[in-house]
């Protein structure tokens, strides 16, 4: 171990689990010249890739604490980062503003109360009389939607991001298995990593990225970490209907916790992560529509044209995420709830220092 920590940057690092969370860690790893490993059975099919990207920051009402503080660090991070990724895809952007609404009176005085205590011009209550209300009142036929809205806070494309996150790290040839990851053990300092199919891979550190499956490769007895499974799910639909215009909307809002997307002047995305369940009701439609007194015709009326979700994981008797430091040479990251795509930043930046001090 002694010559690993005169040069660590000869050290093999294995991140298990390739979403935003495991890619985000190969990234700022790989920048300080680590070996990287990444093992995944399928990550096309990860809780990443059915994320709608939206990055509620400053919007986030808990000023204090842990949460706050990874959020804030996270706030920081995402332009240069953003930055960064651009000279692979100069596409890729936070599209901004993002507006929360709510038709409840007692949540629209405290999303007040809120924007009151904290002295932020990037935060202000929508108008009645806004374009963004009005627009939004005419669309959706009501009269009593009110909220806020976060000139900060705003909304990327998870898809792309991902894709983008892979063109980087080809370009710093992180290897890619694919593979299922059944157990782990230590032996001589190094840790073997053992898939289904009996391959051991050899590495110095091993970071959990795996979502609900990260508790079965640890020892329970000795690391209490317990998930329970969180559904995030969200559809398409195509309004047929020439009276309204959905690009009159904002990019980007949420109304009474579901959140909305307009793709085009007749399509849009609508999601929620709220059951605790690894499968999704049959009655999607119903339930993610379903955010108004009255819905609207137009909605009513609309067809699916793409449905999709993902499994994610929210701990179970602490707070989220889980993001510790095992043993050594053990890392685990998991239980984002609905937050992996904001927090992958922070997250990043936390285990690169925890690897450099356990290094050193």
């Amino acid at each position: 171990m002694k010559s690993l920590k005169e040069n660590f940057q000869k050290a093999h690092i294995v991140i298990i689990g390739s979403g935003i969370i495991g890619k985000f860690n190969a990234l700022e790893l790989s920048e300080l010249g680590f070996q990287i490993t990444i093992i995944d059975p399928n990550q096309l099919q990860n809780s990443s890739n059915a994320a709608l990207g939206l990055l509620m920051g400053n919007m986030y009402q808990k000023r204090r604490g842990r949460s706050w503080d990874l959020r804030k660090q996270s706030i920081e991070l995402w332009p240069q980062w953003i930055s960064f990724l651009q000279k692979f895809n100069y596409e890729l952007n936070i599209e901004k503003p993002l507006i929360q609404l709510t038709t409840n009176e007692e949540k629209f005085k405290k999303l007040e109360k809120f924007i009151y205590e904290n002295d932020d011009q990037n935060l202000r209550i929508l108008e009645e009389n806004s374009i963004f209300i009005n627009n939004i009142n005419k669309a959706f036929q009501t009269n009593n939607i009110k909220g806020i809205i976060s000139f900060k806070d705003g909304r990327i494309n998870a898809v792309s991001l991902l894709k983008t996150l892979d063109k980087y790290l080809k370009h710093k040839n992180v290897n890619f298995l694919q593979g299922e990851i059944i157990k782990i053990r230590k032996s001589n300092n190094q840790w073997i990593s053992t898939t289904r199919n009996h391959e051991n891979i050899k590495s110095d550190i091993v970071i959990l990225c795996n979502s609900l499956k990260a508790v079965d490769l640890i020892d329970s007895l000795s690391h209490n970490v317990k998930l329970k499974p969180v559904l995030g799910q969200a559809m398409e639909i195509f309004i047929n209907d020439a009276q309204v215009d959905l690009l009159s909307l904002p990019k980007q809002f949420s109304i009474n916790g579901k959140n909305i997307i307009p793709k085009s002047k007749n399509k849009l995305i609508i999601g929620s992560t709220d059951e605790y369940s690894t499968m999704p009701e049959e009655s999607i439609f119903e339930k993610l529509t379903n955010f108004l007194d009255k819905r609207p015709s137009w909605l009513i009326k609309g067809i699916i044209s793409k449905k999709w979700y993902g499994i994610r994981s929210r701990p179970d008797g602490e707070a989220s995420p889980i993001m510790k430091n095992l043993e050594n040479g053990l890392i685990i990251c998991t239980g984002f709830y609905k937050n992996g795509i904001l927090l992958a930043p922070a997250c990043s930046k936390w285990v690169a220092n925890e690897i450099k001090n356990y290094l050193y």
